[in-house]
């Protein structure tokens, strides 16, 4: 048995969320408390009785970029897909690219809006390092205006085989998202309403904001046969001098540190890797396993995760290799709804 067969569990199929809850603040919560030892069955709605007031309320604000490309080769009329990226200082975008036989650079895409008709012309310039295509769109619109018109929502495969309907482009974007870049969304914070963060804001608990671009690598199960072999993805992210001192104020008067889903911790952990929180912009490849102190988050909100991948790994980290795993199991017997349209945890 390898290290990465203790991070594997078999999930019934029909527990994968295929549509999120009509309202999202009605999703089931499980409340796994690490000092009791003990599970609890809550609701999402129930958070501002749960949590404490003072406790700060970290929160990802990053957008989901509809990155989902369609389009056909010019050359040889073939069915072409892409996954932006990113894209560079001199307009080029960064893409993962999925057709038949092997494309040459210089080659052109036309690029399908939503609506299936030809649009922008993507002229493809080199491949490099992981299979990322380097690709020239011939437009001179910005790039959030031109990928809101031929993008689409990039879900992961599991919901309806990666098919958006128009519904998506609300349902899979928190309520709080400022910043484009993300090929996901931080799906622990889908479940947030304008009216529940009144009532957490009523009840004394703040919420601070970080930023981190959820890439694609996310969704990729390890693959190593160790731990220790995995190349961690890299994310960009950023926490600033005022988020910092809003979290130490708070931390301060007794407060506890809320990190709204793992991309919230992993920002919150890259910051502070020195022992205390320092102001942080940049790529991130923190990977957090058995062995990390954590140094600043004290409490997790999360989804269910997929098995055999690094944000199962972290939660386990978190909290405690045995109670999260009993938690999963009771998790299934529940029937809980599992992954990013699926039903949240919240490890105190």
């Amino acid at each position: 048995m390898s290290e990465l067969d203790a991070y594997d569990y078999v999930l019934p199929k029909d527990l994968i969320a295929q549509e999120p809850i009509a309202e999202r603040s009605d999703a089931r919560l499980m409340v796994v408390d690490r000092t009791r030892q003990t599970i609890e069955h809550r609701n999402i709605r129930d958070l501002p009785e749960i949590l404490h007031s003072g406790d700060a309320l970290v929160i990802n604000d990053t957008k989901v970029t509809p990155a989902r490309l369609l389009g056909k080769r010019v050359q040889t009329g073939g069915q072409w897909e892409g996954l932006f990226l990113s894209h560079t200082e001199e307009g080029l975008w960064q893409l993962l690219c999925k057709t038949r036989g092997h494309m040459q650079p210089g080659e052109q895409v036309e690029l399908l809006n939503r609506r299936s008709r030809e649009d922008v012309m993507l002229r493809m310039v080199e491949k490099g390092e992981g299979g990322v295509w380097l690709a020239f769109p011939e437009s001179d619109e910005e790039v959030w205006d031109l990928l809101e018109r031929v993008g689409r929502v990039p879900l992961p495969h599991y919901i309806r085989g990666g098919e958006m309907v128009d519904d998506d482009r609300r349902r899979y974007q928190t309520i709080y998202a400022r910043f484009p870049g993300s090929a996901a969304a931080p799906t622990a914070g889908l479940h947030f309403t304008e009216a529940l963060m009144r009532r957490l804001i009523d009840k004394g608990i703040s919420p601070v904001r970080v930023t981190l671009h959820v890439g694609v690598g996310t969704f990729r199960p390890i693959k190593s046969e160790t731990l220790a072999e995995h190349v961690m993805h890299r994310e960009w992210c950023r926490l600033d001098e005022a988020a910092i001192e809003r979290i130490n104020e708070l931390r301060s008067d007794g407060g506890r540190v809320v990190a709204v889903g793992t991309t919230a911790a992993r920002t919150l952990e890259t910051a502070s890797a020195g022992g205390s929180l320092e102001p942080f912009e940049g790529e991130t490849d923190l990977f957090i396993r058995p062995g990390h102190t954590f140094n600043a988050v004290d409490v997790l909100l999360t989804n269910f995760h997929l098995p055999r991948s690094t944000l199962l790994v972290l939660v386990r980290t978190f909290g405690g290799d045995e109670l999260i795993k009993r938690a999963y199991e009771t998790a299934i017997a529940e029937r809980y709804r599992f992954f990013s349209y699926g039903d949240a945890m919240l490890i105190v």
